[in-house]
This record gives structure tokens, C-alpha cells and sequence, in this order.
């Protein structure tokens, strides 16, 4: 078997150390692609590989057309809308993710963000504590339960919303509130930390309505993804609310604009910064080895994400 690492963006040097091991114990063939400016380059290098690890790579028609050998892509991380799962199961290739292994930087950093927005981005004037606040969390998933759990432990109310979990157990379990509704989770967050994925059915659906729903000085975190924003609603309810804060670590496409009329009420960081600390990158490319060789070894399509 022929494995291509494939990262614009690449991993850590321990994290492709650990992939390659993993890989060449199992006599599998190991091609790096790194740093690549050029798509032609990643056209090139997918022609006669088995299977292929990527980031936040695009894997597209194009590069599927390419790949005349392919049978497995692993995007090492939680979202995966950067590969087109559809072509691919046409093709009988099968695309899995690697969830839980950047879950606990993501949350830090929705932890983190809540803090930064209510110390007015540490700049001068007088801020807000986040004890005693609630803290809404939207889809209850990996990320979701683990930025519940630091919101408890700092003090603040705890409430949710998933309609893919129907056992309040386990909410309960972690001392979170079911909330029945979208619309109620909304109007009781004065901080709403959303997790849901990017999907036909929720891209676009953050918007005017449920950030005019949401208490006063409420602040919307987005670590999910900016598709599921609908930025000209959102904008507008800013405009006519001056209290109301949205904090992104994926920039919206009128970024420089929200910056320059919300001032410390916005903030964007300038790349997707979740998963970027030294233990997810690690962690996730070593999962997406793993489940490589166990697919092959196995046929385990535990992450399959396109059946």
C-alpha cells in the first residue's frame, strides 16, 4: 500500500515521525507532500497512492480524478467538508475523520474567547466576569461536552441544545441543562458557543432572528465553522443591537468591515486556530494513521463519514 501526507499546513515533525512509523510498520509506502504552493503539485503526487492523509486540504472532483488508485481518505480533525464526500462514495472511496483528537484545544480555545470578549479583548475599561453567566453550547458533540465541563468548573450556568441526542441522561451526567428548543437556547445565552457542522440544513441558519433573540451583552462563539453563519443577519442585528459580540476563529467574509463598525464587539482570528496546538496536530495525524492501517487490515469503517 502507497500513503500520501498531503498538508499545505503540515503536521508537527513528531506527528509525521509517528505517522511514518505507524505506516512503515504496517510495510506500507510513505510519500510527504508539504508546503505545497500549487495544486498541480497534489495532482501529481495522488496518481498511484492507496490511501491519502490531509488536513485542511481540499480534496476535490479533480484531485479524485487523479487518484486512479485511491480507496481511503483520512482529513486528520474533526470537520471534513474540505473533501467531496459524495464524488468520492460514487467512486467507492471511503472518507473518515479522526473525531475527538483536537476536541479538548478547540473547547480551550471557546474558553478562551469567552474570556478575551468579556475583558474587552484586554484592553482598557472595565470588563465582565463569566461566573454566574450561562453558557449555551449548540450541539452537544466532543467539543461541545468537553467546553460544558470548563464552563463549570468556572463558575457558570450550563445549558444545551442537540436534536441528535434524545437521553437527557446525558446531559444530566455532566450537570447540563436540556433545553427544549434553538429559539429558547438562544434567549437565555449570554454566551452561546456553537459546534454544529457545516450541512446543507444548518449553513446559513445563525443569524438576524436568534442573535436578536439573545440576552443583552450576549456574545456568539463561533469555533465551528463559518459557513453556518449568515453574516449579512448576523451583521445587521449588531448594527441594531450595540451590545451584542461575535468572536471567530474562522474569519467571516466581511471580516474587515465587521471590524471596522463593531470594533471590540468583533474578532477574528486571522487563520482557523481549534486545532492548532502541538497535542491535536499530533494526535489527530497519529489517529489518522491508525485508522489507515486498520481499515486495510480490518476493513473498520468505525469514522466513515460518506457510507
Amino acid at each position: 500500500m502507497k500513503v500520501l501526507i498531503a498538508t499545505e499546513k503540515p503536521f508537527a515533525r513528531k506527528a509525521v515521525d509517528g505517522i511514518t512509523e505507524i505506516l512503515k510498520a504496517a510495510e506500507y509506502e510513505v510519500v510527504l507532500l508539504e508546503k505545497y504552493t500549487d495544486k498541480g503539485e497534489l495532482l501529481e503526487a495522488v496518481a498511484d497512492v492507496d490511501a491519502l492523509i490531509v488536513r485542511s486540504d481540499k480534496v476535490t472532483k479533480e484531485v479524485l480524478d487523479a487518484a486512479k488508485n485511491l480507496k481511503i481518505v483520512v482529513r486528520a480533525g474533526a470537520g471534513f467538508d474540505n473533501v467531496d464526500c459524495e464524488e468520492a462514495k460514487k467512486r467507492g472511496i471511503v472518507v473518515m475523520n479522526t473525531p475527538g483528537q483536537n476536541s479538548n484545544a478547540v473547547a480551550e480555545l471557546a474558553a478562551c474567547f469567552m474570556i478575551y470578549m468579556s475583558r474587552n479583548q484586554l484592553t482598557s475599561g472595565t470588563g465582565h466576569e463569566i461566573q454566574g453567566k450561562t453558557l449555551a453550547i449548540h450541539a452537544y458533540g466532543n467539543v461541545g461536552k468537553l467546553v460544558g465541563r470548563k464552563g463549570k468548573a468556572l463558575g457558570m450556568n450550563v445549558i444545551a441544545f442537540d436534536p441528535f441526542i434524545t437521553d437527557k441522561a446525558v446531559f444530566e451526567a455532566d450537570g447540563v441543562e436540556c433545553v427544549e428548543s434553538i429559539e429558547e437556547l438562544y434567549s437565555r445565552a449570554d454566551f452561546l458557543s456553537l459546534h454544529i457542522p457545516a450541512t446543507p440544513q444548518t449553513k446559513g441558519s445563525i443569524g438576524y432572528d436568534l442573535a436578536m433573540s439573545m440576552p443583552k451583552g450576549a456574545t456568539l462563539v463561533n469555533t465551528a465553522r463559518k459557513e453556518v453563519i449568515d453574516e449579512a443577519g448576523l451583521a445587521k442585528a449588531m448594527e441594531e443591537r450595540e451590545d451584542l459580540k461575535y468572536i471567530s476563529d474562522i474569519a467571516p467574509d466581511t471580516a474587515a468591515e465587521m471590524a471596522e463598525k463593531f470594533g471590540k464587539r468583533f474578532f477574528a482570528t486571522p487563520k482557523k486556530m481549534g486545532a492548532e496546538t502541538a497535542e491535536a496536530n499530533i494526535n489527530a495525524g497519529l489517529a489518522a494513521a491508525r485508522q489507515i492501517v486498520d481499515y486495510f487490515v480490518n476493513g473498520n469503517t468505525r469514522f466513515q463519514v460518506n457510507k
